[in-house]
């Protein structure tokens, strides 16, 4: 069994077990050609053709990556404009190679690894009163500025509706209190998995 996050009341999954370890296995295998510093190749190239057409559908995607227990790399691309397992392939190499906090990933902590997957529903304008934390995800935009957090992260670190708000206005380099000052507040739902430990998805 993957790593299960929680879901809102109502969500039901749109992606199947089959569906959701196969993304798992293309990341993995995107990261490590990326760290042994292949060329980059197509899904098709790296895993094959996906197991069901579901996955072709344009989808927004990020990738996170986590090693013993911390944060080690996240990137993602948040309007559909790809293919959700090309976005996958590259969010995934992104994540190990381009996060500018991070410095690469090497070959020796590939085994080391977890990987998780958000899969975005489209973005919406939300008032700041109907943001559910553990549902929505939040993109706040103001003066050419924008950041944006998963939904798992304030259930992760267990914080109400405002700090949520205010810690994606700091994500964007923002006042924490821009969300009250006219800034564009934008939700998406997510559907989130990953390894509930390194390599997982490989064997099952």
């Amino acid at each position: 069994m993957m790593r299960e996050f929680p879901a809102p009341t109502g969500f039901f999954p749109e992606y199947s077990q089959e569906e959701r370890r196969w993304l798992l296995r293309l990341a993995r295998q995107s990261i490590r050609a990326a760290v042994r510093g292949q060329t980059p190749g197509t899904p098709e190239d790296l895993l094959g053709r996906p197991p069901h057409e579901h996955l072709l559908q344009p989808r927004g995607a990020f990738t996170t990556l986590h090693m013993a227990g911390q944060l080690r790399g996240c990137i993602g691309v948040i309007m559909a404009v790809r293919a959700l397992h090309e976005a996958v392939c590259q969010t995934a190499r992104d994540a190990a190679m381009e996060d500018p906090r991070f410095e690469p990933v090497r070959e020796v902590e590939l085994e080391q690894l977890q990987i998780e997957i958000s899969v975005l529903s489209p973005m919406f304008e939300i008032a700041p009163e109907q943001v559910v934390v553990g549902r929505h995800g939040l993109l706040i935009t103001h003066q050419g500025s924008r950041g944006l957090l998963l939904p798992q992260v304030a259930l992760e670190r267990s914080w109400e509706r405002e700090v949520f708000l205010a810690q994606t206005c700091r994500k964007a380099g923002l006042p924490v209190d821009a969300w009250r000052r006219g800034a564009r507040i934008e939700a998406f739902t997510a559907e989130v998995f990953g390894e509930r430990h390194p390599g997982e998805s490989l064997h099952e």
